[in-house]
């Protein structure tokens, strides 16, 4: 017997805080329904930069010059169904940084089944009964805001 590998799909996510220390989160009613970092799938001949702030511009209308863009912070390969077919995605996430006043979900030009886009603070991220998309962000997001960003990317669930 032999298995095949899904298709590889490269994403790029942002991990977006404000100057309260919040992280956007996005949700959607797929799956049982879930809340994940804005972000989505790299367009031919993009680099996972590039495709962080187009995701930003496109998801929650926020203009690149107002986004600063860090470090990658972490890593994650998952399966799962994408239009219909099995995928390896492979995400990088990114830190980012911009002002709450700059997200203006009404200016996004593809919200991709988007339900609703919220700012989470660490303790919300805690007390989340419902399903938050990377496993461990509270984790990771605690670490930025104490000033202990990874200098590696961490690879989450």
């Amino acid at each position: 017997m032999t298995t095949s590998i899904p298709p590889l799909r490269e994403a790029a996510r942002a991990i977006v805080l404000d100057a309260a220390d919040r992280v956007m989160l996005l949700r959607y009613d797929e799956e049982g329904g879930f809340w994940a970092t804005p972000g989505g799938s790299l367009e031919d001949g993009e680099d996972h930069a590039t495709a962080t702030l187009r995701e930003l511009r496109e998801e929650l209308g926020i203009d690149e010059k107002a986004v600063e863009l860090g470090a990658q912070l972490a890593e994650r390969s998952k399966d799962h169904v994408v239009g219909g077919c099995l995928v390896r995605q492979v995400e990088k996430y990114f830190l980012t940084r911009v002002s709450a006043a700059d997200v203006a979900p009404d200016r996004a030009s593809q919200t991709d089944n988007i339900c609703e886009a919220r700012w989470w603070t660490v303790s919300d991220l805690r007390a989340a009964t419902e399903t938050v998309y990377p496993v461990r962000l509270a984790d990771l997001v605690e670490a930025v805001v104490e000033g202990r960003t990874p200098a590696l990317p961490v690879v989450l669930d």
